[in-house]
Order: structure tokens, then C-alpha cells, then sequence
């Protein structure tokens, strides 16, 4: 209840260079025709098995080239993208193998095969859109939408890319395919929102089991303000989705702005920790998945944040191995990625070119679920 209260005096906020039109403002209608609430037949049925998103993106059944490096288990393999950053969220290029050192659940792995590309990426962009925040022409509304058609503009030809947009219930806009327009066409439906509720973990955790078949360079982006509703699942069920699910997540909070000037306005303790809650669940869901999490305040911001999950996420370091544990006993297997110096087996020391040492952070999965014997 206090959370609600918080949320109608945020709104006002949101909404404060449009003070007399906000008022005057009906309640979004789901009848209309711009709203993009999409009614759900009720079916009181076990739900079926989700089938992964429809997709003109379509991979040979051949194994992946090196350009195409994917991530995936069995009993003898396990493939997995590392991107390393500088400071500045830059890609590091030029790394050898022997710098790597590979470790499941602390035992050192062997790695059998190494190498760094470019490669097409399949994204999709999962936007929070409800009442909450998103009401026309608001604030929320503004950066909502300025962010998802500048994420867009950053995307190359042969990217594929889908539109989902959430409020109590995910809703596919626009499914992966390379044609930019039809995703610019998705982003036009936003524009009145139907419920107030953003049911994040249901949504996020639905979109990541969709594209866990996808091969290839593949991310979730999420534009959200990180706030869970009414979810079915907890944030630990979804936490442990999203690490099995092997879909990098790299997340932006909206309303950062919004949020310095409630807080000037007296924002309640509760709702701040609700806030800040929020954003420690994203930062946990994009650092266990292989992504990266950013809390813009300015919308100048926006296009060196496109940057560096571009850069991320289109130059990584493909390694393989051979897991030493070849049990197939469906448990997770935690994986983790270091830079060692060959010669002393200590930290690997990176300068820049002035030959001072830079710090840098190594971007990779968390694990993965091994198979099962019925598998």
C-alpha cells in the first residue's frame, strides 16, 4: 500500500512539465486501439512447455563457426564468450591463451580451443510499459521510449532483434528478424499503456527460457525500473532461471532523474529501499548472466552506455573446454574466468599506453546446469 502511495506521487513528478494535461488525463483504457495490453484467453490448464520466440533467424545445423561462438554443456564440452574491459568499459584486445585460466567449481579446466570475433547479435529488448511509470507523455514515458529507439539506431543489418514489451503480462511486439523497421513499427504501439503492474521476474525469466535453443551472440536488454509487482516466481527462482538459462542480461534502470527528485520531495524510507532493492536485483541479473548493468541519470548518458554493450557484446574471447567433472547430474556448475601471467601465475597486470595499470573487469557466465542422465 505504501508503495502504491509512493507511486501516485511519483507519477505527479514524472508528469511535472505537463502538470494541467496530467490531471485532466483519463486512466489508461484497454480497449483502445493504440494501448498494447493484449488480452490472454484464461485457461485454468498446466501451461504447455514455452516454445522459443518466432524467428526468421535461422542457424545452420551444422556446428557454429568460430564466428558464431555459443554457449552450451553436454558431457564433454562447454563453450562459453568472455569479453574483458578496461575502466572505461572498453573491449581489451590482443589477449593470448595462456593468459586464461578457467576454473568449474574451483577445479582448473583445460582449454581446448580459444579465439576472439565479431559476430550478428540477437537481442531482445524487453521494455517495462505500464501505468506506473509510463504514462503518456510523462517523464517515464519520454526516457522509455528515447531509450529504446536509440538502443535500436546503434544495431547493425545483420542483427536480429525483437520487441517485448511488459506490464502484468510480457507481450512480443515484433519477433527477431533483421528488418529495423518492423522493430521501429513495434515501438510505435508504446504509446498508452494498459496496467499498472510490472511483473518483471515473470517477464524476464520467460523471455530467457524463449531464447535459451538460440545460438550464437545472443542478450537480453532490459529497460526497466527494476520494480516487481506481483511476479508468480520469487527474485531466487528467477535468479536461478536466469543463471541456467545462459542468456547474457545486460539492464538499464529508467527514471534515475525521476527518483533524485522525489527523493528532494521527501521520498518515504520504504519506497527508497524498495528502489534500491530494485537496482541490487538488477545488478545481480546482468552480473550472474555474463552482462552488464547501468543506472544512467541523464539521458546524455544513453548513447556511450549503446556503446559499451555493443563493444561487449560483439568482440569476446570464445573458449572451449573439456570439463574435468563428467557427472550428469543436472547440478549447476559455476564457472569462473582469470587473467593470469604465465610466467608467475599471478594476477595478469594490464597498462595502458602511457604504462600506467589500468584496472579491468572479466565479463563471462556465471555456469551452467549440467545435463541429466535422462537427458
Amino acid at each position: 500500500m505504501r508503495l502504491r502511495l509512493f507511486t501516485a506521487g511519483m507519477t505527479l513528478l514524472l508528469g511535472a512539465g505537463a502538470a494541467f494535461a496530467f490531471f485532466g488525463q483519463d486512466s489508461p483504457q484497454p480497449q483502445s486501439s493504440d494501448t498494447v495490453a493484449k488480452p490472454r484467453p484464461k485457461d485454468t490448464s498446466p501451461p504447455p512447455e514455452q516454445a522459443p520466440i518466432p524467428s526468421e533467424f535461422k542457424k545452420p545445423k551444422d556446428l557454429p563457426s568460430a564466428d558464431s561462438p555459443t554457449f552450451r554443456s553436454n558431457a564433454t564440452t562447454v563453450t562459453v564468450d568472455v569479453a574483458v574491459l578496461d575502466d572505461k568499459n572498453r573491449f581489451i584486445p590482443q589477449l593470448t591463451p595462456d593468459k586464461f585460466r578457467v576454473y568449474e567449481d574451483g577445479v582448473p579446466q583445460q582449454v581446448t580451443q580459444f579465439g576472439i570475433s565479431e559476430a550478428p547479435m540477437t537481442i531482445c529488448m524487453l521494455i517495462e510499459f505500464s501505468g506506473r511509470f509510463q504514462q503518456y507523455w510523462t517523464r517515464g514515458w519520454q526516457e522509455t521510449l528515447m531509450a529504446s529507439y536509440g538502443f535500436l539506431e546503434t544495431l547493425k543489418p545483420d542483427d536480429n532483434v525483437a520487441i517485448v514489451e511488459y506490464d502484468m503480462h510480457p507481450t512480443i511486439l515484433s519477433d527477431f528478424s533483421p528488418d529495423k523497421r518492423r522493430a521501429e513499427q513495434a515501438l510505435n504501439m508504446l504509446r498508452i499503456p494498459g496496467m499498472s503492474e510490472s511483473n518483471l521476474f515473470d517477464a524476464l525469466t520467460d523471455m530467457a527460457d524463449r531464447m535459451t535453443a538460440i545460438e550464437g551472440r545472443k542478450a537480453i536488454i532490459l529497460l526497466a525500473s527494476g520494480l516487481d509487482t506481483f511476479s508468480k516466481i520469487t527474485f531466487d527462482k528467477a535468479r536461478r532461471s536466469l543463471q541456467e538459462s545462459g542468456v547474457p542480461i545486460y539492464t538499464i534502470s529508467i527514471l534515475q532523474t525521476a527518483r533524485i527528485m522525489a527523493e528532494a520531495y521527501g521520498m518515504s524510507p520504504i519506497a527508497e529501499m524498495d528502489f534500491l532493492q530494485a537496482d541490487n536485483e538488477m545488478k545481480t541479473f546482468s552480473k550472474e548472466t555474463g552482462g552488464q548493468s547501468f543506472f544512467p541519470r541523464f539521458l546524455a548518458e544513453y548513447p556511450a552506455i549503446y556503446r559499451q554493450i555493443e563493444e561487449a557484446l560483439r568482440n569476446q574471447y570464445t573458449i572451449t573446454y573439456h570439463p574435468t567433472n563428467v557427472a550428469r547430474d543436472g547440478k549447476f556448475r559455476r564457472i569462473k574466468v582469470d587473467l593470469i601471467n604465465p610466467e608467475t601465475n599471478e594476477s595478469l597486470r594490464i597498462v595502458n599506453p602511457k604504462g600506467k595499470p589500468i584496472k579491468y573487469q572479466i565479463v563471462a557466465k556465471a555456469g551452467y546446469k549440467a545435463p541429466r542422465e535422462v537427458d
